[in-house]
């Protein structure tokens, strides 16, 4: 079984990932300042359904590989780690950008916004990245079952998401207002976000696995 250190660990990198801007987020926060919150939520629930899909995929492929190819742990930890360099890298980098931002969007029914959040989370890199790239390395195949761990670690995630992202559809008309008035916010939130994901990106590499 995951132990609690591992999975506060797995919770921490969930929770900066999703505050990173995306895809998901924009998509969503894009629609709740264009349709409002109804609009954000419906969307929300398509995206959930993405993160289901991608989790169930990565389970079952991680689940044959892992155990058939036992350096390959080795190979996602490190790419877990660099795929973090990158986003901190794209976090620090001028020129960076706020999903706050109102867009001019077509109004579209519920039935449409649900399909396109499920297919923005589906065609969405990082998401599939994340499980196959990081989820690997809080995995203890001696420890039981590689899916059901798997599966504990997708859970802790998609509540972490849907919870962020809920958050940020309640209060996305507000915040596009501070972040108006506020380009200094912004600009220490990107540092901090950067230095976070450097930081996680360090452990990685240096805490040895079993």
């Amino acid at each position: 079984m995951l132990q609690f250190d591992e999975v506060a660990w797995f919770a921490l990198t969930a929770l900066v990932l999703v505050l990173t801007p995306g895809p998901n987020m924009i998509y969503c926060v894009s629609r709740t300042l264009a349709q409002g919150r109804r609009a954000g939520f419906v969307s929300l629930a398509g995206v959930l359904l993405g993160f289901l899909a991608h989790l169930l995929a990565a389970t079952l492929g991680l689940t044959a590989v892992l155990l058939a190819v036992p350096l390959a742990f080795d190979a996602l930890r490190l790419g877990g780690a660099a795929y973090l360099l990158w986003l901190a890298w794209d976090a620090l980098r001028p020129g960076g950008s706020t999903p706050f931002q109102p867009r001019a969007l077509p109004s579209d029914k519920p039935g449409r916004l649900f399909r396109m959040g499920l297919l923005t989370n589906l065609l969405n890199p990082k998401v599939a990245i994340f499980y196959l790239s990081f989820v690997p390395q809080f995995l203890h195949p001696e420890r039981g079952n590689v899916a059901l761990q798997a599966l504990q670690l997708g859970a802790v995630q998609i509540v972490i998401s849907g919870a962020v992202n809920a958050l940020l559809v309640l209060g996305a008309g507000r915040i596009s207002a501070f972040l108006a008035s506020s380009r200094r916010w912004l600009l220490a939130q990107r540092y901090l976000m950067g230095t976070v994901l450097g930081a996680l990106a360090a452990r990685i590499v240096l805490v040895d696995r079993p």
